[in-house]
């Protein structure tokens, strides 16, 4: 890739490793937009101001270059793309809400604190946990911090990269003060504090009869439309709701057939004499089996991401190819290539030299070096064009590689004698290599697999496409004809209610948007045709119910609020029946008899927020107003209705200052996760973004 190879010239061939291994917080590229003009223009709205497509686009454009310069690559899976969109969304909702919210809030963020938070006494985490900055130990490096700083004002690439980790770190600290404003503000006064305490270090012993309510419903409590109407509009803003479908849905995953099994077994078992004999497993591989050759150095237990069988056998000491093994239709057989006693890690020096006459000058510093294996570095010095590479403060030590943490062409080394220099070639030019030490010497192999998944054939994924087009066809495009379908044809539907324009996953099938999209360019009482996911996946959707953004509808809420409140009423109802009752009662005993129920004894109910259970927090508020050997009034419960007699109430000291002001620490801590919600709700936030995407 043309970025890091420049970097690579600039600040030096470590870099290619550093970078490589430096993905912090924001990554992804974005997909194109499909059928962008028939979708609104803005993808959402923030604080007032609409983000149109190219608002949006140049900081997905943004971060998409800032995950190349990272991971070193172009391509990225659909979890990288997704966070790359969240990422570009939320650097949209820092400018237009966040930092304007700071700046009312008069918080500032100075050079000097970054300054302080990249190498003072404050490090970020962002800075002291990334791999760029990190020495060959792997412990953090301020000198790493000043090494990539003084490259990084000779490289646009990689100073692009430097300036990321400065707005990272200036964003976090702006999230860290404004969280501050709320937990360092949330201070309880003495008085406070020393309630809470004495509260929370009351015990008593209660005697307690319980009248549990009746599962029957009461039909002489009765719930007026307009009681549910009035509740309706007084908890309005309870009931807002995002725009949501309910769905059904039929699914046909195409899977390999029993043929198809047997095919991939037969194509494995028709080659095992040849990959038995060859002495070319790479071009055999090529040719015959999922998996390429890798010239990776295993140790035990590696090839148990592959296969346990094959790491079994590889290590057993058996010669040969192994038999074949089956793991989930995919089948396996090894060959060991190669064996050696090799470290995990070697520290690696290098010179770097260009030009026509490279070959010739390497040799002879080859040779210079191979006799004074301690004059290595001053040669560097003196020829490398490398003079950015210095581990340990000396110009050429790239540092400790591993077969994981690798520069391309460089791979000899893990073989290499120690303190024994060679040439090689690689793209950056002509190499006088040379390993210094090395980490202990474990048994490796180098282990060809030949590798054959099943997968489904042309009459296979043909025969589940038929299956779900006469569904489809029987359907009719009508939800009615696409439930007497799936009835006659035996096909099980799926129920998916709330289906929102953001929603990817239908049972455990992920990224599969396309169903959505359809579902939400569909009108109620509508069928699909066959939405293909992944080309795997058959889906045929049926539209049950559409629901716009805004509030849910009274008729859809009404069951469910009658139903609380004729709770309500049933409880206070039962509460004054209990209280009429034991109107005359003069003890717990004749209370229970009236009522007919049992005394529980329970003792120790504690006040403290960390023992509340017990009993309901109702009855916990009647013992603070009912006077020891007092029956209480009827109180009313979520399960029930109480009464007690208060036989002991007391103060002890298990709950101290220190645990009240944890409790209130706590409370701080919650409510400041509220701080994000709460701003978007107060700026009208809108995200749009799940039509696109």
């Amino acid at each position: 890739m043309a970025v890091l190879q420049k970097m690579r010239e600039k600040f030096g061939i470590a870099i290619s490793v550093i970078i490589a291994l430096s993905l912090l917080y924001f990554i992804a590229p974005m997909d194109d937009l499909m059928n962008l003009f028939s979708k609104p223009q803005n993808v959402g709205e923030i604080a007032g101001t609409g983000i149109t497509y190219e608002d949006y686009m140049a900081e997905v454009n943004y971060f998409t270059t800032i995950h190349e310069i990272t991971t070193g690559s172009s391509v990225q899976n659909e979890q990288s793309q997704q966070q790359i969109r969240n990422s570009a969304w939320q650097s949209l909702l820092d400018r237009y809400m966040f930092f304007k919210n700071c700046d009312a809030a008069g918080i500032k963020v100075t050079d000097a604190e970054i300054a302080d938070l990249f190498s003072g006494e404050h490090l970020s985490p962002i800075i002291s946990q990334n791999p760029m900055f990190a020495d060959e130990s792997g412990a953090f490096s301020v000198a790493r911090v000043l090494q990539v700083d003084a490259a990084a004002q000779e490289d646009p690439t990689l100073k692009t990269y430097w300036d990321y980790l400065k707005t990272t770190i200036r964003t976090q600290q702006y999230y860290n003060k404004y969280a501050a404003l709320f937990s360092l503000s949330s201070i309880d006064s003495p008085a406070r504090l020393q309630a809470a305490v004495a509260e929370a270090n009351t015990t008593a012993d209660i005697a307690l009869v319980t009248v549990p309510y009746s599962y029957v419903r009461d039909t002489t409590i009765k719930v007026s439309q307009s009681e549910i109407k009035n509740y309706y509009n007084a908890h309005k803003e309870e009931y807002k709701q995002q725009a949501n479908r309910d769905i059904e849905y039929a699914v046909f995953e195409v899977k390999p057939s029993n043929e198809d099994i047997a095919a991939a077994a037969n194509a494995v078992e028709s080659v095992i004499d040849e990959f038995a004999a060859t002495s070319n497993v790479k071009n055999f591989l090529l040719k015959y089996s999922d998996r390429p050759y890798s010239e990776y150095w295993y140790r035990k237990g590696e090839l148990k991401t592959v296969n346990s069988d094959i790491d079994d056998f590889v290590f057993s000491g058996a010669k040969g190819v192994s038999k074949i093994f089956n793991s989930n239709n995919t089948y396996y057989a090894a060959k060991v290539v190669n064996s050696a006693n090799l470290p995990d890690s070697v520290y690696v020096k290098h010179i770097l030299l260009t030009g026509t006459d490279a070959k010739h000058k390497a040799d002879s510093l080859c040779l210079v070096a191979s006799r004074r294996p301690a004059s290595f570095n001053n040669l560097a010095a003196e020829y490398s064009e490398d003079q950015a590479s210095q581990a340990d403060g000396q110009i050429g030590n790239i540092g400790w590689m591993t077969q994981s943490y690798m520069i391309p062409g460089l791979e000899s080394v893990i073989t290499a004698q120690v303190n024994k220099p060679y040439v090689l070639n690689t793209q950056y030019g002509t190499h006088v290599v040379m390993v210094s030490k090395t980490s202990k010497a474990l048994p490796k192999k180098q282990v060809a697999i030949l590798e054959k998944q099943a997968v489904a054939s042309k009459e296979t994924f043909n025969s589940y496409y038929a299956q779900a087009n006469a569904l489809a066809t029987l359907a009719g495009g009508k939800y009615d004809g696409y439930l007497k379908a799936c009835d006659s044809l035996g096909v099980y539907s799926h129920r998916q209610n709330n289906v929102l324009e953001s929603t990817s996953t239908y049972g455990s099938i992920d990224q599969a948007k396309e169903v959505t999209r359809w579902i939400f360019d569909a009108k109620k009482g509508s069928a699909s045709g066959i939405i293909t996911v992944d080309n795997k996946y058959f889906f045929v959707a049926a539209v049950k119910e559409v629901r716009k953004e805004g509030y849910k509808d009274i008729k859809e809420l009404s069951y469910s609020i009658e139903n609380r409140l004729y709770t309500q009423k049933r409880n206070e109802a039962k509460t004054a029946e209990v209280q009429n009752l034991i109107s005359g009662c003069t003890s717990i005993e004749e209370v229970a008899e009236v009522l007919s129920q049992e005394v529980r004894n329970i003792s120790d109910v504690s006040f403290s927020p960390r023992s509340m259970g017990a009993v309901e927090p109702a009855v916990l508020g009647a013992i603070e107003t009912t006077e020891v050997g007092s029956v209480s009034r009827a109180v009313e419960g979520s399960r029930g209705v109480y009464v007690f007699r208060l036989d002991r109430k007391d103060a002890g000291s298990f709950y101290t200052e220190e645990d009240a002001k944890n409790v209130s620490a706590q409370k701080a801590m919650y409510s400041s996760q509220l701080i994000m919600p709460v701003m978007q709700q107060e700026a009208g936030v809108k995200d749009n973004r799940a039509r696109y995407y």
